[in-house]
């Protein structure tokens, strides 16, 4: 289910809601609406919307953070390629065929998380093809003759490690994590708290509007909080500058 559709269900769920309220509140009982109930319906239904609200703001915060984390994974790599294509350029010439092998690896890595021809990361394309690991490998065949030169082949192998893990943590991310049981329990709070408005709002336009409004504007950040879900799709992605202002340091002498 894409996150548009989620949301327009929510939508629909609380303007529903609100509706279903304002019929019900036509066809009951007089007494069913009284002023006792009326106060005993506004305080469960604060304590059901304070709750509702914590728990919204739980999962807003830690969407946030989850983004944030994911950004700074992207910058912590592509300072890495840069660093690995400099050992490689201070250890020698004889490197020059791994560094156009490492700017292969980081461009294909880009193509892979932000595809040109599609707006969705495949599991498989992005597992696909030659990795961090290939020049690695070339990284091992070096014979350094120098202390200077052991030293930079060791920093080497490290920065690779670090990036090949960046590549399969990347990979791990790709997909949703969202907790949806729990969400539409929350939303099923809201859908009844906005029926409580309802059963007790005036019968017109006014009303109709503001309930619009209000569910409009829940969908809507509910369509948002899933979106920084996934950062790697949709309207709310992550940029490629990082990783592109590496790719174009590397290679430099």
């Amino acid at each position: 289910m894409s996150d548009a559709l989620v949301g327009l269900v929510v939508f629909g769920l609380l303007f529903g809601g609100g509706l279903l309220g304002m019929l019900l509140g036509k066809v009951l009982p007089t007494q069913q609406l009284s002023a006792d109930t009326r106060d005993v319906v506004r305080v469960t239904m604060a304590m059901l919307a304070t709750l509702s609200a914590v728990i919204l703001g739980l999962l807003t915060g830690a969407a946030i953070g989850s983004i944030a984390e994911k950004e700074g994974e992207l910058r912590n790599a592509g300072v890495q390629f840069v660093m690995l294509d400099r050992a490689l350029a201070s250890y020698g010439p004889e490197t020059g065929e791994m560094r156009g092998l490492l700017r292969d690896v980081l461009a294909l890595r880009i193509e892979q998380v932000w595809p040109a021809d599609s707006g969705s990361v495949e599991f498989g394309a992005f597992g696909a093809g030659p990795g961090i690991e290939t020049v690695r490998d070339e990284i091992f065949t070096l014979a350094p003759a120098t202390a200077k030169q052991r030293w930079l082949q060791a920093n080497a192998l490290e920065y690779a490690n670090a990036i090949s893990v960046s590549r399969w943590t990347t990979l791990e991310q790709v997909g949703s994590r969202f907790p949806w049981a729990f969400f539409f329990v929350v939303a099923g709070w809201l859908a009844v708290i906005f029926l409580s408005f309802g059963l007790f709002a005036p019968r017109n336009a006014s009303v109709v509007a503001a309930l619009l409004v209000a569910a409009a504007g829940l969908s809507g950040a509910v369509f948002m909080l899933l979106e920084m879900d996934q950062p790697y799709d949709g309207l709310v992605r992550l940029p490629s500058t990082s990783l592109r202002l590496a790719l174009d340091q590397l290679g430099r002498d």
